[in-house]
């Protein structure tokens, strides 16, 4: 029997080598690289030669108006920059069990009801299961499109037959095509189908949404060229235990990133929060020690959290860091500068941060909340009820400014914080909230000691 001829290709970045290496060429990726087989190409275009476009200046090019499609959920839109455009490619990825599924039968639905002909397409459910999820959560979606299949030439067949103009694929490493011999989800099938999808997306106007398996690390499964191929990439996340669901955007081509829509995941499916600020604050007890509020900026959303602190003698030799939506070095220098800029040990305790509600805190100005809930917790002292924090700490213990204060203050005092502690270099007035202005962090030790 012949053997199949195989190549050797790194996950990470495609690149392809002529034999197995423990560390990548191309990314330097270490055991990335993974074996397939080297299927036969077909001729794209039926073997007929494909005319070459004609260069043209850009001052040429004529203005086209953005067109977007609705999906009948806020969130979604916000996330999206205002929907969904015809001809796009969207990639959603998140953990199993999170609700991606759920989250895009929900907005097929609503999308058929305002007009749009989808195509719900999935390869790792039958559409009878289709059928019991949408009997579950309770939406009108007799009228979407479904089909079990696998074969990623059949779905675009499908597609054009129906005259869909919304593709739904969950998802894209369960597909393959016949023009390679590998099997689904391998590193050459995932390349070329989101190819193939791309193009279509393009040529026929179809908005083509994909769903993404994740790896260990939260990236996405498949090559990194995965990413670059697609128009958006959408990530949902939050802890299977809580209730919220968080949508992010890390890449859009039509609309800002870092945008992020909350939903609550309920029996009858999810619910878009129109004020995350509000829900995330919801639980939270004035009056404990070890509790500071800031406000992060989730694009162009203010958001307010909670940070919770606590830091408690030590029962063993070396003290415990534990911190749970913050980076744990980032912990560690705030660590530093408490103790060495303003004279607080934490030698002898054991610490343990966390973020309410499944948020992660991603940006520095959040530093100083972080840093009043410590001081807070060590010195047994609640931090005042209507008092939020915004600022970034410098190794020498300075409060530095930080962007878009006005809107996280303007945020604030519609939810009744009355005043913020900030950097005193901030020169913002916003009415209702009293700007208390700090130049060091031994200012913050006083007040919260006092």
């Amino acid at each position: 029997m012949a053997r199949v001829r195989s190549v050797w290709r790194c996950n990470e970045c495609g690149h392809q080598h002529a034999k197995w290496a423990g560390q990548c060429e191309g990314c330097s990726a270490w055991n990335s690289v993974a074996e397939e087989p080297a299927g036969d190409r077909v001729v794209r275009g039926g073997g007929m030669v494909a005319t070459a476009a004609a260069p043209i200046r850009l001052r040429e090019v004529e203005g086209a108006r953005l067109e977007r499609w609705s999906s009948g959920l806020p969130e979604l839109d916000f996330v999206l920059g205002g929907g969904l455009v015809p001809g796009s490619m969207t990639l959603i990825g998140g953990e199993p069990g999170i609700g991606k599924s759920t989250l895009l039968l929900q907005a097929a639905a609503r999308l058929e009801a305002g007009g749009r002909t989808v195509l719900y397409a999935s390869g790792e459910e039958s559409p009878e299961q289709l059928r019991l999820r949408a009997d579950r959560i309770g939406e009108e979606s007799g009228g979407v499109q479904v089909i079990g299949e696998t074969r990623l030439e059949a779905i675009l067949r499908a597609t054009h037959a129906v005259g869909a103009s919304v593709l739904i694929l969950d998802s894209i490493q369960t597909v393959y095509t016949e023009a390679l011999e590998s099997a689904p989800g391998n590193v050459g099938q995932v390349r070329e189908c989101a190819g193939m999808l791309m193009r279509h997306a393009k040529e026929s106007g179809v908005a083509v949404i994909v769903v993404g398996h994740v790896t260990k690390g939260g990236s996405i499964a498949g090559p990194r060229t995965l990413e670059h191929i697609v128009d958006t990439v959408l990530y949902f996340e939050g802890e299977t235990t809580l209730d919220y669901r968080l949508l992010r955007a890390t890449k859009n081509r039509f609309g800002s990133v870092d945008e992020l829509g909350v939903f609550t995941m309920t029996e009858r499916g999810l619910i878009p929060v129109a004020n995350p600020s509000a829900v995330f604050l919801a639980a939270r007890t004035t009056g404990t020690p070890g509790s500071a509020v800031t406000a992060l900026m989730e694009g162009t959303r203010p958001v307010l959290v909670e940070v919770q602190a606590l830091a408690a003698p030590s029962g063993y030799g070396t003290p415990q860091r534990v911190a749970t939506g913050i980076d744990p070095k980032r912990l560690a220098v705030l660590l530093a500068v408490l103790e060495r800029r303003g004279g607080t040990s934490f030698a002898g305790l054991d610490v343990f941060v966390q973020v309410t509600a499944g948020v992660r805190l991603n940006e520095p100005g959040a530093d100083l909340a972080v840093a009043a809930a410590l001081l807070s917790s060590a010195h047994n002292r609640a931090t005042p009820a209507d008092a939020m924090y915004l600022g970034e700490l410098g190794l020498g213990g300075e409060v530095r400014p930080i962007g878009g204060v006005e809107r996280r203050l303007a945020e604030a005092a519609r939810l009744g914080f009355h005043q913020a502690f900030g950097s005193a270099r901030s020169k913002v007035t916003v009415a209702g909230i009293r700007h208390r202005g700090l130049e060091h962090v031994d200012q913050l030790v006083r007040t919260l000691a006092a």
